[in-house]
């Protein structure tokens, strides 16, 4: 799970949200978690995810992408597909996939500060100095 919060970049850019409720077990749960992580950080046009799961078994991803076609490209790699098809049949007992255009986006702290409004920079902590209109 992540332990830092995903700045603010420049909008439009699309967050996939993933939510989930776990079968009990962890039954390599963690190790794919934590290499699927590794693996989408890799991919063109990643900006970050962020990862909570309760006690419960529920839990929420959220990755974000610099456009539709970096969505694209991470729902079709090899190894996320078979790290999905595990998880339907070992890891899930419900689950939902949102795929969102973000429009806006503001926040506080070091990483998520000012207002980040529409434009053409995109990456890396873009638009974490852009000042608060």
């Amino acid at each position: 799970m992540s332990t830092s919060l995903v700045p603010a970049h420049r909008p439009p850019y699309y967050a996939v949200i993933f939510t989930s409720r776990r079968t009990e077990g962890d039954n390599g749960y963690a190790g794919t978690a934590a290499r699927m992580g590794r693996l989408a950080a890799q991919q063109p046009g990643y900006l970050g995810h962020e990862s909570v799961r309760g006690a419960d078994g529920r839990g929420i991803t959220v990755a974000y992408f610099t456009d539709e076609a970096a969505v694209a490209a991470w729902r079709e790699n090899a190894e996320h597909a078979a790290a999905r098809a595990y998880g339907r049949e070992h890891w899930y007992e419900e689950y939902v996939v949102h795929v969102a255009r973000v429009e806006r986006a503001y926040g506080s702290g070091p990483d998520g500060g000012g207002r980040v409004t529409g434009g053409a920079a995109r990456g890396r902590g873009a638009g974490a100095s852009v000042p608060r209109t």
